[in-house]
């Protein structure tokens, strides 16, 4: 067997390995682009491994994430970079993290195998995602960011760039695709955020535990609520006005995220798929937030797999009617309050 055949075959292992929600979602995708976006997926996982190892210093995560976008680049050995990363990180990193960084080379073979468009959009990526992560890692606290200015900037590193790499693959892919690109691109980084913003609002008690918020401090200080006080199974009605207001925001932009999916052609079912569940996974956790702010474990909130199997039948037998993928969003949606403000899609890429 080919060697980058063998390395795709074990890429498709590894997604299983480190990712419960994208290995269900990354396969709807058609060959073409489950390959490249799979592979996407495994670059940024190894780009957060290094952000997560806790036994780094910032210093090391910096050289590390500049090194990594080098990797990609082709300009730096994948072997040496796994050389010299592997041995440094903890028991506190899943196995699977530590054996796809020791299997880097792997990844990166599959990667130089795409062409010059689609290694384009994810060196562009990875190199982007380097070096925003680094940057609130050096400031991150349990007081939590600054406002909400710096939370778009912050799921645009972690999130946002990935859609506008996922955009860009999606154009290349298909004619029928690239003539609603402009449309797309618009409201990309709307999705990435509405689906980063979730895993925020889901997370915080985890994030807490690692000595992190990424909750905007303005926001909660309108309330008269102090982020540092936050403390589990002591709920405060200030806490939950500031919660509610960014639960609001998320929904809007899960709104621009359907938005987003219904350009997509519905001849690509493979595509729209791979969205709606997405979309629908993260609607139906925004609405346990909403009617349990006073959670304290992310357990509490997480959906069950009844709830993810009824999401994936109802979005596969709707994906290609429009006015009902609308009416099962708004019947997921109901009780969520939109946000007053409108969302402003503002570009931090580079």
């Amino acid at each position: 067997m080919d060697a980058v055949i063998e390395d795709k075959v074990y890429q498709d292992k590894m997604l299983v390995d480190v990712s419960r929600t994208f290995a269900l979602t990354i396969p709807q995708l058609p060959d073409k682009l489950r390959e490249v976006v799979a592979n996407g997926y495994l670059l940024c996982r190894i780009a957060d491994t290094i952000e997560d190892e806790p036994t780094l210093s910032l210093d090391q995560k910096n050289i590390f994430s500049k090194a990594f976008t080098q990797v990609v680049k082709g300009d730096k050995s994948a072997q040496s970079f796994a050389k010299d990363l592997y041995p440094l990180l903890s028991d506190q990193m899943l196995p699977a993290e530590r054996e796809l960084i020791l299997n880097t080379s792997r990844v990166i073979r599959v990667t130089h195998s795409f062409t010059p468009p689609q290694r384009a959009a994810l060196e562009r990526c990875v190199r982007i995602m380097c070096d925003g992560m680094p940057r609130f890692q050096r400031s991150a606290s349990l007081k939590g960011l600054e406002d909400m200015i710096a939370m778009d900037k912050y799921c645009y590193f972690v999130a946002g760039v990935v859609g506008e790499m996922l955009t860009e693959l999606f154009c290349d892919y298909s004619p029928e695709v690239h003539e609603n690109c402009d449309g797309l691109r618009k409201l990309t980084l709307s999705f990435g955020q509405g689906l980063q913003m979730t895993n925020i609002l889901k997370d915080i008690w985890d994030d807490r535990e690692r000595g992190v918020c990424w909750l905007p401090r303005s926001v909660f200080e309108k309330a008269h609520f102090n982020l540092e006080d936050l403390t589990p199974n002591q709920y405060s009605s200030t806490f939950g006005e500031g919660f509610q207001y960014l639960i609001s925001i998320a929904h809007t932009h899960l709104q621009n995220a359907l938005a987003y999916t219904l350009l997509i052609p519905s001849k690509e079912v493979g595509i729209r798929r791979f969205c709606l569940w997405a979309i629908g996974f993260a609607i139906l956790t925004l609405r346990k937030l909403h009617h349990h702010q006073d959670f304290s474990s992310g357990n509490q909130v997480k959906i069950s797999r009844r709830s993810v199997k009824i999401t994936i039948f109802l979005t596969n037998l709707a994906a290609n009617h429009d006015r009902v993928l609308k009416f099962l969003f708004s019947l997921a949606a109901k009780g969520i309050p939109l946000s007053p403000l409108k969302t402003p899609q503002i570009s931090y890429g580079k």
